[in-house]
């Protein structure tokens, strides 16, 4: 075979596959459109106004109710110490015995005295009555019968400087016990017996603390005190622990300063708490869930349904349209967060459904499938 006929072959051959290749095209069909996206499945929930309250936890400090510092009033040797250590203690009590002998030596002293008075004052008295008929017949004269009812008058006085002494001596016999001004739990000894003890000593000589109630002071910044003038001191103020737990006891305000902290501009806001378990300690740290406001009507949002941008808060929204239901960012204005949920000032409204779970997927104007939403819902990342 020559040369030009292998080209000839070649060149039909070309024209060949070409002519296949256009009849292959004409049977082909036309492309059809994309399959239209799925919408995207989210869990949403709908908004409902119901009552919130507001809670401020601030830390604070257990104080007792009241607190008594036992002293002696007299000096001498404590000859025994009368209470259980750590015990509960009743007013009138008595706690410490002083040794009594001096103070009963000058009680009897005194005794004695008022009866020397006594008598130095009925003879006084006597005699000025023997006098009173003479000088009235003239036998004696008026100066006489004077000096006569002086002398009984001072006599008189002196019983009862006797009898006021005598009284001081058998204070100060009554003082050498030393009783429980208050009821509370008393704390440990401070002195021993044997211990010389005197009304100008420094050191108690025990403390009494009453703590079936207790204050609780805790300091919060001044611009909270309006709200608090609102709400009123009648609303109970909730104790918690330092894990969060509560304690079974609640409190009420009773005021708050009048001083503001020119450091830290806080005041001191000091609560009283029923403790008839005495499970609050004097000098414990717990936390006071102070109610800084309450709303009838609020609309709760979940947080993690909330987004930023820029600083602006916003949340992805359900809307109904003719095309189905579609996903719309709305901005929102927020107020203060109640638990886990923020308060929605402005930008919903009741009934609107909210996308709490699923929002990372959603671009604006894009189809969804939402499905109802709780606290218990685990929505499905990996779902179509």
């Amino acid at each position: 075979m020559t040369t030009r006929q292998r080209m000839g072959c070649g060149y039909g051959h070309g024209l060949a596959c070409a002519a296949a290749v256009l009849a292959l095209a004409a049977c082909r069909p036309a492309d059809e459109p994309p399959a239209a996206a799925q919408p995207v499945r989210v869990s949403a929930l709908a908004l409902q106004p119901a009552a919130a309250t507001v809670q401020e936890e601030l830390p604070g400090r257990v104080a007792a109710f009241r607190t008594a510092e036992i002293r002696a009033q007299v000096g001498g040797i404590v000859q025994r110490r009368l209470f259980e250590q750590g015990a509960d203690i009743a007013a009138g009590q008595p706690l410490f015995q002083i040794n009594p002998a001096p103070f009963q030596a000058d009680a009897n002293m005194a005794a004695a005295a008022l009866q020397r008075s006594q008598a130095a004052s009925r003879r006084a008295a006597v005699q000025a009555a023997r006098l009173e008929p003479l000088m009235r017949a003239e036998a004696i004269s008026r100066q006489e019968y004077e000096d006569a009812v002086s002398q009984r008058d001072q006599a008189a006085a002196e019983v009862a400087q006797a009898e006021a002494s005598l009284a001081r001596r058998r204070l100060d016999l009554r003082f050498a016990r030393v009783d429980a001004p208050i009821a509370g739990r008393i704390d440990q000894a401070l002195v021993t017996e044997g211990a010389l003890v005197t009304a100008a000593d420094a050191t108690p000589l025990a403390r009494i603390q009453q703590i079936d109630k207790v204050y609780v002071d805790v300091r919060q910044p001044a611009a909270s005190l309006d709200g608090l003038r609102e709400q009123g001191a009648s609303r109970p103020v909730t104790l918690l622990r330092s894990d969060g737990r509560p304690w079974p006891v609640q409190g009420r305000i009773l005021f708050s300063a009048i001083n503001v902290d020119p450091a830290t501009g806080d005041v001191l806001l000091r609560i009283l708490v029923d403790n008839p378990q005495r499970l609050l300690l004097p000098g414990m740290f717990v936390r006071a869930g102070v109610v800084k406001a309450h709303y009838d009507q609020a609309l709760l949002v979940p947080q993690q349904a909330v987004k930023r941008t820029a600083g602006q808060p916003q949340v992805w929204t359900v809307e109904k349209t003719a095309q189905g239901e579609v996903a719309r960012l709305v901005p929102v204005k927020l107020g203060e967060a109640i638990g886990q949920s923020w308060r929605v000032e402005a930008g919903l409204q009741a009934g609107q459904r909210v996308v709490v779970e699923g929002a990372e997927r959603l671009s604006p104007g894009a189809a969804v499938a939402p499905q109802p939403w709780s606290a218990a819902t685990v929505a499905d990342a990996s779902a179509p």
